[in-house]
């Protein structure tokens, strides 16, 4: 496989208050926040329209799980189906199985030190 990952595509977090924590990022550094958390905008170095997803979540989420970490990676990547398999021939452990939306296709790992690592195939166009 050529590109594994192309960029981030969220920044995951689990908060003791995320509304007040969306409402301080709103309020203090400008984001554009809803539901989700904000929604970052830009175009690829093709001048695709792409989107990287920061959200907090809450304490107890169990989203992030098998991970103990108050965070979790989303990385977007080219073709979800077949890095998976690569993936799973090198040993990486695959958490669950994918999952299709209409906004694109997820799939979890856990990296070396048991970080919860969620993959994203985006249809950055679901969005416009």
């Amino acid at each position: 496989m050529k590109n594994r990952v192309t960029g981030i595509g969220g920044l995951f977090f689990k908060s003791d208050d995320p509304g007040k924590t969306k409402d301080w990022y709103k309020k203090h550094l400008g984001f554009n926040t809803d539901d989700w958390g904000c929604t970052f905008w830009w175009k690829d170095t093709d001048g695709n329209k792409a989107s990287t997803q920061w959200s907090p979540f809450p304490k107890d989420t169990t989203y992030f799980a098998p991970s103990k970490k108050e965070f979790m990676f989303n990385y977007r990547v080219e073709n979800l189906v077949e890095l998976l398999k690569v993936l799973e021939e090198e040993g990486v452990t695959i958490v669950g199985k994918m999952e299709e939306y209409d906004y694109g296709k997820f799939g979890w790992i856990l990296d070396g030190d048991g970080n919860k690592i969620e993959l994203w195939e985006p249809k950055d166009d679901a969005f416009l």
